[in-house]
């Protein structure tokens, strides 16, 4: 069944990335406004609508360790799903995605009980203020709750994407959105409950999301099912998910050490002010990341496949086409975000001294945002086939190594202070993405020389 239906080997590049990546964009589109939509309900509330956003903002990296784990097992195990697909070997295929669905269910419970006990220290360390920090409870704590929802709503969601199901993928973010969407305003202002609401709306919309995943994977229409006897955890297997999954932990995780590191510096250089300007940054960047994170990741799934079933031609040409698309798409929007960056502004907050601190900071943030188009397109590559050591060091290395010593150290050069907080992005965006490109261009393409072509 799985070599005559979503054949990833035959037709046309370019139509087969576009039928996982345009519903995988609309779905990416669908999950930003199910993201922030939080945060633009908030950010209207008549009453400490600032502290608010800004408590909301100071969960972000919790949020994100969540995302992490979901990765690690999601886009650890979808990838060596569609290779083992290429390969015709459908068995061991669901076993890796049945082994994902345990490991995503037993660290969501380990997640949500450490996160329920540490979360004071953590938010004040995440750089919380006594204002800000009952915000940030309140939300985190109904969040943290809902957690095992969310892990499977997340990880689970590439195991259809990487049948060729995007459709079906896309529909799973849709209904979460829809649903987030109606109950947001009406927990948020009709029952007062403010960020506990906005908390409570995106847990009940998460499980609906998970309910359906499991729904749709356990059904017929699905050509891997998930299947209880595909559950027994093997290390070998284990293993192998986790070693493929550690770049988009990594990613996750190093996106939430960051954050702390900008919330924290932050908090000392401009208060709680630059903290809620951080916070609209990272909505902003959620929304103009959109369509290129829905090219690479619609791309992985072909690559992975035709790597599998050695069409490395074929390999090739994604890899061209998912790299001009990236290139010129960040180009376009760089430039939309520094001439208007009011506009972006004030779809959360309508404050003029936060608008006026964030128009700067915005334009320091995203300058030269193009290059971090090099660091997505290299590390999709890198994941798509299997090779993780790569996609893990790259990880790290503009993060770990470039931006967090950056964000720490440019704040006291040359009375900088949030600016040079700012800069910290950008000079890793130009540092981190041209090294991660030129190298998978280094690595991957002399290995597909000589190889099958396969057809445009």
């Amino acid at each position: 069944m799985s070599e005559r239906k979503n054949d990833f080997s035959k037709g046309s590049i370019i139509g087969n990335i576009l039928s996982l990546a345009v519903p995988m964009t609309l779905a990416q589109l669908i999950n930003v406004l199910y993201n922030i939509v939080d945060r633009i309900y908030i950010g209207r509330i008549p009453k400490n609508a600032t502290l608010s956003l800004t408590g909301l903002g100071l969960c972000l990296p919790i949020i994100s360790i969540v995302m992490a784990f979901a990765n690690l097992f999601g886009m650890g195990g979808a990838p060596l799903c569609s290779i083992e697909r290429g390969r015709g070997n459908d068995e061991e295929a669901e076993k890796i995605m049945g082994n994902s669905f345990v490991l995503m269910v037993i660290t969501g419970v380990i997640l949500t009980a450490a996160g329920l006990a540490f979360k004071k220290p953590v938010l004040y360390a995440f750089g919380a203020s006594d204002s800000t920090y009952p915000f940030a409870d309140k939300y985190v704590t109904i969040y943290l709750m809902g957690n095992l929802f969310v892990m499977i709503g997340l990880g689970m969601n590439s195991f259809i994407n990487s049948q060729g199901f995007g459709k079906i993928g896309m529909l799973t973010v849709l209904l979460g959105a829809v649903s987030n969407i109606i109950l947001d305003p009406i927990f948020i202002f009709l029952f007062d409950m403010g960020v506990q609401g906005a908390a409570l709306a995106t847990v009940i919309s998460q499980f609906l999301s998970a309910v359906w995943i499991v729904r749709f994977l356990t059904g017929r229409q699905t050509i891997l099912r998930l299947r209880v006897s595909a559950f027994a955890l093997n290390g070998k297997r284990v293993m192998k998910i986790v070693a493929l999954g550690m770049s988009g932990f990594a990613m996750s995780i190093t996106n939430s050490v960051s954050q702390v590191v900008y919330n924290a510096t932050l908090q000392k250089f401009g208060g709680d002010l630059y903290v809620g300007v951080m916070t609209i940054i990272n909505s902003v960047r959620e929304i103009i990341s959109m369509p290129v994170n829905g090219i690479t990741q619609g791309s992985q799934p072909v690559i992975g496949y035709n790597y599998g079933a050695g069409e490395y031609g074929r390999v090739k040409k994604c890899i061209v086409f998912m790299s001009a698309i990236s290139i010129i798409y960040t180009t376009v929007v760089w430039f939309f975000v520094h001439t208007f960056p009011e506009f972006f502004i004030r779809i959360f907050n309508q404050e003029p001294e936060m608008i006026a601190a964030g128009i700067p900071s915005m334009q320091v943030y995203y300058f030269g945002f193009f290059f971090m188009s090099l660091q997505f397109a290299g590390q999709a590559v890198f994941v798509a086939l299997g090779k993780s050591k790569n996609a893990v060091f790259f990880s790290i290395f503009r993060k770990i190594v470039i931006v967090m010593p950056l964000a720490l150290i440019l704040p006291h050069l040359f009375g900088l202070g949030t600016t040079g907080v700012f800069m910290a992005e950008p000079i890793s965006n130009f540092i981190g993405g041209t090294a991660c490109y030129i190298t998978m261009l280094a690595t991957v393409w002399p290995e597909l020389r000589g190889k099958k072509a396969g057809a445009a």
